[in-house]
């Protein structure tokens, strides 16, 4: 697989379904995204469009069964991510892709101390000493702006807030200074002063590491604090992707134009924001031709029956609509 110099990810026709007793549900339908290292790739939806499944099939977690890889590559740092056994995964996962959740109450484990779950990471990742591992987890906690991190290091993730539990796993993600970040919704969970906090945190270490981040979210106002380039997906498809300046001054697809006009702006201050009609569709019943048009308000006959496919306008910028070169 040949990529670019600085290419860290690359997925390609990424497939991915969920088999039940009597339905499937197609969860990713084929889609492409590529990340350069030190570059923070936002890759946005509503729930239900596929956005965590991509970030599980990355890490090797995707429950099989019921979900299956029906087709398509991941490469990361040339290697394709399918083809390596679960000990070749595991070598991987947390030394070279780390990865913050939304919930960390959920992946912190109860039954552990803070420190303890940081120590372990490096002992097996890195092969350092007890003494040494737990000067580094210090150092990480500090890092993350947890300013007392003797006592947060000898603590039980219950005792500790939702805005420290958050800064804890992503010391937990970032303790081997892996080359790939993914940030699955992290900020959701907080209130707004946290959620600039932990953004503000995400592009220092950006900064600092050179480190490629996939930060996965439902909100355009929080990527646009952070992204570098965006991929926006619906329905299991990417149906654009730009860098930011290009989505937010110029978007292409319906989508992506209806996302925009929802989002809470100073200067839309006394006027009714704009909803789009509908929902995403489930998973088990994907309209045929573009799954988007249920509710596109411009939508024509010929979008009902075949799936566009993504067209490159240029500069990287790329939408997946028959009226793109209308507009």
């Amino acid at each position: 697989m040949e990529t670019g110099e600085n290419q860290l990810l690359h997925i390609k026709d990424l497939d991915v379904s969920f088999e039940h007793e009597q339905s499937t549900a197609h969860a990713l339908r084929g889609i492409d995204l590529s990340l350069n290292a030190g570059e923070t790739h936002a890759l946005v939806g509503e729930s239900g469009s596929g956005k965590t499944v991509t970030s599980m099939c990355i890490m090797g977690l995707l429950s099989v069964p019921p979900g299956k890889v029906n087709g398509g590559e991941i490469y990361f740092k040339g290697r394709n991510l399918l083809t390596l056994s679960e000990t070749g995964r595991r070598k991987v996962r947390g030394k070279e892709i780390g990865m913050i959740f939304q919930e960390p109450s959920k992946y912190l484990n109860p039954a552990f101390k803070i420190g303890e779950q940081i120590t372990e990471t490096l002992i097996l990742h890195l092969q350092v000493e007890r003494k040494k591992a737990t000067e580094q987890a210090l150092e990480l906690l500090s890092l993350v702006g947890l300013k007392e991190s003797k006592r947060i290091l000898k603590s039980y993730p219950h005792e500790l807030s939702g805005g420290m539990k958050q800064r804890a796993m992503i010391a937990m993600a970032i303790c081997c200074h892996p080359p790939l970040l993914i940030a699955d919704e992290p900020t959701t969970a907080l209130d707004v002063t946290l959620q600039l906090q932990i953004l503000r945190l995400l592009l220092r270490l950006n900064a600092t590491f050179s480190m490629g981040i996939l930060f996965i979210s439902h909100d355009l106002n929080v990527v646009k604090e952070i992204s570098d380039r965006i991929s926006v997906i619906y329905s299991g498809k990417i149906i654009e992707s730009a860098t930011k300046r290009q989505l937010f001054e110029n978007p292409k697809h319906p989508y992506t134009k209806l996302l925009l006009q929802s989002i809470p702006d100073a200067k839309k201050r006394g006027t009714r924001l704009k909803a789009i009609p509908g929902m995403v569709p489930d998973a088990e019943h994907i309209p045929a031709g573009c799954s988007f048009h249920p509710r596109c308000p411009t939508v024509e006959p010929g979008c009902k029956y075949e799936i566009p496919p993504a067209v490159d306008l240029g500069d990287g910028h790329k939408a997946a609509c028959y009226l793109t070169g209308k507009r």
